[in-house]
């Protein structure tokens, strides 16, 4: 599908078209009509060599969902490193965990000054999907998987299947999980999944009792270990969809008097710098972080530098910290 296909489909002129694409002045009836057969074809202005030949302005968008996460900060940094020689900027959009926000940084950077837009997301709703599908500028998705634009994620599934067959093969027989909300797929519904597919492998039916969803900080890793020690199950092992959850779930394991990795073994994942430095250290999930952004840069240097179209979806590995928190 091109600008010709599209204009013969709406009746009217390529160049009309190509005012519409651009934000030029188009008449309300040939709007409407041009906008009917790009929503019914799927067509993705991305594809015309048009599109790639504007102005470029040297800055790409990034949109973080917090920018004080140290996961956050080392992606970021990817992303400079891998932009460093190519002349462009980055312009960053901190979103604070909030869903409603990244909409409004892609409306934003869509009618604006950056020439792309790299999102770090932590959920992909339907009125993201429909961003995505029509966006007008490049797009790159970090964090989570999509097919509909080009993205870069961790294999969160292989990862917390890891963690939880080493707690497995380190002697626990009851492992619970503090995760995070299902909407997440990544570190939420994927690291769910990996957690489920590890007991199973060792004959282990998942027990819903040892189950706590909880968010992201500190803070909710001790309420929701105090939450799964007050429904009274026992546990001698805990997997944690962070490594801000597990330190949180450790503190209060020490308050109410448990040993680690004496009565519980813990493990998390991000290999965060605090995850080193506590007492005992936790055995966690190591991502290539830095790595991701890096990949995402070059993606997007692809197509807005050497006029490559694609679609791209990469996976990165992991690797399993092992450290006293389990041993």
């Amino acid at each position: 599908m091109n600008i010709s296909q599209v204009a013969k489909l709406a009746g009217v002129s390529p160049a009309t078209v190509s005012r519409y694409l651009n934000d030029g002045y188009v008449s309300a009836e040939k709007k409407a009509a041009i906008k009917k057969v790009i929503e019914e074809t799927g067509y993705s202005p991305l594809a015309s060599a048009q599109s790639l030949r504007q102005r470029k302005n040297k800055v790409i968008g990034v949109i973080v969902p917090k920018i004080s996460s140290e996961s956050i900060s080392r992606i970021v940094d990817g992303i400079s490193a891998g932009l460093r020689d190519s002349g462009y900027h980055i312009f960053l959009g901190n979103t604070n965990n909030s869903v409603g926000a990244e909409l409004d940084y892609l409306e934003l950077f869509q009618h604006n000054f950056v020439d792309g837009v790299i999102l770090i997301a932590t959920e992909l709703t339907p009125k993201h999907k429909r961003f995505m599908k029509h966006y007008r500028k490049p797009v790159v998705v970090l964090g989570q998987y999509t097919d509909l634009v080009s993205c870069v994620y961790h294999d969160d599934e292989g990862g917390a299947q890891a963690a939880v067959s080493h707690l497995l093969d380190q002697g626990c027989q009851r492992i619970g999980f503090l995760g995070v909300f299902a909407a997440d797929e990544a570190a939420g519904t994927a690291r769910h999944i990996g957690y489920r597919r590890a007991l199973e492998s060792h004959g282990i039916q998942e027990d819903p009792d040892l189950f706590v969803e909880v968010d992201f900080s500190i803070t909710d890793g001790y309420r929701g270990a105090q939450d799964l020690l007050n429904a009274g199950k026992p546990f001698d092992g805990l997997f944690c969809a962070t490594d801000n959850i597990a330190i949180g779930a450790m503190n209060c394991l020490r308050f109410n008097g448990f040993t680690i990795p004496g009565d519980v073994r813990v493990a998390g994942v991000g290999d965060s710098m605090v995850s080193k430095a506590i007492i005992p250290s936790l055995t966690s999930i190591h991502y290539y972080y830095k790595t991701s952004g890096i990949e995402a840069a070059g993606i997007m240097l692809d197509v807005l530098e050497r006029g490559q179209v694609v679609n791209k979806q990469l996976r990165l590995g992991y690797e399993l910290c092992e450290r006293e928190s389990t041993y």
